[in-house]
């Protein structure tokens, strides 16, 4: 490779990191923890999780409960599970009888309902915390207009893919060699430096396939928004839906109410065609028609397949089975694929164990972001280089490390907050999260970018962290008698592997924090700060 090549790549590398280091980093932070989303819900919510499945769920009682609130008769309902979860999501459209004028409404919904005692939930009242952070990892709090955070996280993750290819390519002759150089008594640019490339190549393979199922996964989502339909499709969402294999099912009404049937052994039979099939959805398509038909779909166990997708279609009248779909024979290539990123992007195929293996190469990507920011700082704060432009890079540093660092203790104090004071599942629930963890957020961020010292920065955002982190099984065994020992003893391990997973956590980052050391004085004399404003505040670091 010729140096100008070499150059080009590296300062491509180099400036694509550097613009997409805040937003990666929260994607990855938000996105460890979202590996244990279902955990998380069962902790806030006290609800110990269930290996559940729809050969246990009631369909014929949730419908008498939905009947109550809607004239059910002529809809497209559908019943989701794909969370483990007591809530299950119900979708209803329209009624499709347009000559049935009823007191209880025309119009579609969206809700949960717990199977255990069929209660409703709307969307705010069900947000979680599990919830916010998995849907904080792709920006979709940011989806002011469309899908305009999918568009922004989807950009992030195609750059990150290209600082990786191209971090690849500048460091490949020494690849090997430098993955076992470490200075810790070097200048601190070569410190930083050697962190970077060593967690880098670690992480090597675990970033390489988040940043391609990322970018395929978001930007996926982003394409269905209606400026791109609009493009490609002049409107026609149809279409679209075909090309993708996504369309939904339709069947004529026979404009005939026929007799209620049982719902749960169309599931039943479902289960014994495919006994290692996980049942995900159902719907019941022209709901008490004469032409109503049920389609129950679900995914192969882990064990038996890795991907592929199992459909069954009934006639309800007559029970005839009028589709199949194998999950083991009939696999599509678009349903493999499919299925393959899903699985790998996820990690929902091999327990905890793997989640626990995630979220840690997650936090060494985390890292590797932070380290890729200190050598950017250090590197230009240089004599030849302007003041003003010293100065700002400086304020750049200040901005992204409090941005990134504060997250820490800004999640801890978040799942502390919520078990305190945000206990009733109702339609505020919903807001009361998203200022518990923006607005606290935000003064994290002013406090120590105002600071103006990274040491502090990191040090304090470790020690808030670590403190806050110890106060989350604490504050738990308080409010809902959920005490470690207790969730243990019961068998409650989702809500225990959460009070043990904040404990550990907590425990091995105040051990760092309080080693961390600040190599030199505190302060400069003005002459030298006002040569060098990043150097005062970017001093060296040791463990």
């Amino acid at each position: 490779m010729s140096n100008r090549v070499h150059n080009i790549l590296f300062h491509t590398h180099t400036i694509s990191g550097i613009l997409i280091s805040v937003g990666l980093f929260v994607i990855f932070f938000a996105g460890s923890f979202s590996f244990f989303r279902d955990e998380i819900i069962s902790w806030e919510r006290n609800e110990p999780m269930q290996e559940s499945s729809f050969s246990e769920v009631d369909l014929n009682g949730m419908m008498e409960v939905l009947e109550q609130d809607y004239d059910t008769y002529s809809r497209d309902i559908t019943f989701e599970q794909y969370y483990e979860e007591k809530r299950i999501s119900v979708t209803l459209s329209a009624p499709k009888d347009t000559s049935i004028h009823s007191p209880k409404g025309g119009a579609g919904g969206f809700f949960y309902m717990n199977t255990d005692n069929f209660r409703a939930y709307d969307y705010a009242s069900n947000y979680s915390i599990g919830e916010f952070l998995y849907r904080l990892h792709f920006f979709a709090q940011l989806n002011l207009y469309g899908r305009s955070g999918y568009f922004i996280a989807g950009l992030v993750a195609f750059f990150f893919l290209f600082a990786i290819i191209t971090g690849v390519l500048v460091h490949w002759k020494k690849i090997i060699s430098n993955f076992y150089v470490f200075r810790p008594r070097a200048s601190l640019k070569n410190i930083w430096t050697d962190a970077h490339t060593a967690l880098g190549i670690i992480g090597l393979p675990f970033q390489f396939m988040y940043a391609v199922s990322g970018a395929y996964l978001i930007i996926g989502a982003a394409i269905m928004s209606p400026p791109v339909l609009s493009l490609m499709y002049n409107g026609d969402s149809d279409k679209m839906y075909e090309d993708l294999s996504l369309g939904v099912r339709e069947f004529p009404l026979a404009m005939k109410k026929a007799e209620p049937v049982d719902l749960n052994h169309f599931v039943e039979n479902t289960n014994e065609r495919w006994p290692a099939l996980q049942v995900q959805s159902v719907t019941l398509h022209n709901y008490g028609d004469a032409n109503m038909h049920i389609t129950v779909m679900g995914l192969p166990e882990f064990s038996e397949k890795f991907s592929g997708v199992g459909e069954l279609v009934f006639k309800a009248t007559s029970g005839e089975v009028i589709s199949v779909k194998d999950p083991f024979t009939d696999v599509v290539y678009l349903d493999a694929a499919t299925g393959i990123i899903d699985r790998l992007h996820f990690g929902d195929f091999g327990g905890v164990g793997l989640k626990v293996v995630y979220f840690i190469l997650g936090l060494i990507s985390c890292f590797v972001i932070i380290s890729g920011i200190l050598i950017w700082l250090v590197a230009r704060d240089k004599k030849h280089i302007a003041e003003k432009k010293r100065k700002f890079n400086a304020w750049v540093g200040w901005i992204f490390l409090a941005a990134c660092l504060s997250m820490y203790p800004v999640t801890a104090f978040t799942f502390v907050a919520v078990k305190l004071f945000v206990q009733e599942f109702d339609t505020s629930r919903m807001t009361a999260i998203y200022q518990i963890f923006f607005y606290s957020w935000l003064l994290l961020i002013v406090l120590f970018t105002f600071r103006k010292d990274n040491f502090i920065t990191n040090k304090f955002s470790l020690l808030l962290g670590s403190v806050l982190g110890l106060l989350v099984p604490i504050t738990n065994g308080f409010v809902s008698g959920n005490w470690i020992w207790r969730t243990f003893s019961e068998g409650y391990f989702d809500i225990f592997l959460v009070d043990a997973f904040w404990l550990t956590l907590s425990v091995a980052t105040f051990f760092i924090a309080i080693r961390l050391r600040r190599n030199g004085p505190l302060r400069l004399e003005k002459k030298e700060r006002n040569d060098s404003p990043t150097r005062a505040v970017a001093s060296r670091q040791v463990v």
